[in-house]
């Protein structure tokens, strides 16, 4: 945690390293039988069994963004008829798990039920996908769908040139390497297949994904959005300060924000934090404060050996202070915002999550996933305008992750603890898409702080 909150460049040591479903609603269903004699459906001369066993191994490497509101579980998050919870008064959790009749991707079932499997190992088979995935998979089906209808093609049996044409179209209008990976997933997953293989999996398909990504390759950006000492600055003073004088509003985006940056994790894993006496235990004197998310609670990435989500955050600087700095420190410690945000929304919360409304017909009520984006990403423009600055364009929640990391690593921080607790199983996640390069103002500051009288005495 220090490491993320002392990220003054000036104190710096340069390291290196990076580490609900929807219900398909409105499938439209072509029956189109091997061996048609109708015209207007081109038929492959390679088409394999109409059943094929498992999704596309291409899902499992597709990097899905977004959270899904609709989660398949009700965890803490969801706004269930709770009564009013307080910490320590032993409240019910949510609701247990809810079940559904369906999972989404209404062709995949229809694939699997072909196969003679019972409906119950289907679901099974389909929970196997982050709800928020399946969502985003139904999404990308339906397009396809539609590009099907009107080239007069039958989507989940058509033949790979198909497949083939259609993602080209999509690289013509520019879209990115990893937006044509989610289009072929979500296609690999409800076609019958070909050969007994997935889509995906065809040799042309994969040649045609290589040579995607050579001519539109991966980027990322090299250096943070914002400027991370710019905003801990301004979470010191007003108007996030004197935190028992500011409204609840600003009292919501600190502690969202700096949750966010001390624990490197997913909105969604904030999101289901609890304010349960089982979940949320403070230390004697408030010297720390140990948090753990709703039981209910389903991760989106599962199969990785960081996979535990508890958290526990000591004090940052508490009193006694020897100096106004550590009492200024002290103004960015988590334990102290969470202890103010329990108590403020004491008496109006209803539901065990942490993070509820502060206003409105939902004061007290759970927020969603995308309201607690929201929240981050405000808090970082108040913090901007509160230092008479104009926020940078394009702010989004997920983006501490990457800053937090980046600057932790950059303080000191092991890389192999900067990856367990942002819940990467391999460092090459945090290389290839959250590193960012925060020794650069440093070095250039370094370089120009080298005078003409500096210069000449080494030479003498």
């Amino acid at each position: 945690m220090s490491p993320v909150l002392l990220s003054e460049r000036s104190r710096g040591s340069a390291r290196g390293g990076r580490i609900g479903a929807c219900v398909a609603a409105h499938t439209p269903l072509r029956i189109s039988p091997v061996g048609s004699d109708n015209p207007d459906i081109r038929q492959s001369k390679d088409r394999g069994s109409n059943c094929y066993s498992g999704s596309a191994e291409l899902a499992s490497e597709t990097v899905v963004g977004g959270d899904n509101a609709n989660a398949l579980f009700t965890t803490a998050a969801t706004p269930a008829a709770q009564g009013s919870v307080v910490p320590g008064s032993g409240g019910n959790f949510s609701s247990p798990p809810r079940t559904s009749g369906s999972l989404g991707l209404a062709r995949e079932r229809m694939n699997l039920t072909s196969c003679g499997l019972p409906q119950n190992v289907i679901m099974t088979i389909q929970s196997a996908r982050a709800p928020s995935t399946r969502t985003v998979y139904e999404a990308k089906w339906r397009v396809f769908e539609d590009w099907c209808t009107s080239t007069h093609e039958v989507p989940f049996q058509c033949s790979v040139d198909t497949v083939l044409i259609f993602l080209q179209s999509l690289f013509d209008k520019g879209r990115a390497f990893s937006t044509l990976k989610v289009y072929l997933a979500a296609i690999s997953a409800c076609h019958v297949g070909i050969n007994g293989k997935t889509v995906g999996q065809h040799p042309l398909v994969c040649r045609f994904l290589r040579g995607a990504r050579r001519l539109r390759p991966v980027s990322k950006p090299l250096s943070p959005g914002w400027d991370l000492p710019l905003v801990l600055g301004a979470l010191s003073g007003p108007p996030f300060e004197p935190l028992s004088e500011v409204d609840a509003k600003t009292l919501s985006l600190k502690t969202a924000l700096l949750m966010a940056l001390v624990s490197t994790k997913r909105v969604g894993d904030l999101h289901a934090l609890s304010v349960h006496s089982s979940c949320m235990q403070f230390g004697s004197g408030d010297s720390k404060v140990s948090l753990r998310p709703n039981p209910a609670y389903v991760p989106k990435v599962m199969d990785t050996s960081y996979s535990c989500l508890s958290m526990e955050f000591s004090a940052f600087y508490p009193p006694p202070f020897t100096s106004e700095e550590q009492r200024r420190m002290h103004t960015l410690c988590p334990v102290r915002a969470l202890r103010a945000y329990v108590s403020r929304t004491l008496s109006f919360r209803k539901a065990d999550q942490l993070f509820v409304s502060w206003s409105g017909p939902h004061k007290g009520k759970p927020i969603t996933k995308q309201r607690l984006s929201r929240w981050v990403v405000e808090a970082i423009a108040l913090a901007y305008s509160a230092k008479g600055l104009e926020a940078p364009v394009g702010l989004h929640a997920h983006s501490t992750r990457g800053v937090a990391t980046s600057w932790a690593l950059f303080k000191g921080v092991s890389l192999q603890e900067v990856c367990e607790s942002a819940s990467w199983a391999s460092p090459t996640t945090f290389m290839r898409f959250y590193r960012l390069d925060v020794t650069a103002p440093r070095l250039a500051h370094a370089v120009l702080s080298v005078t003409s009288g500096g210069a000449q005495g080494a030479l003498s």
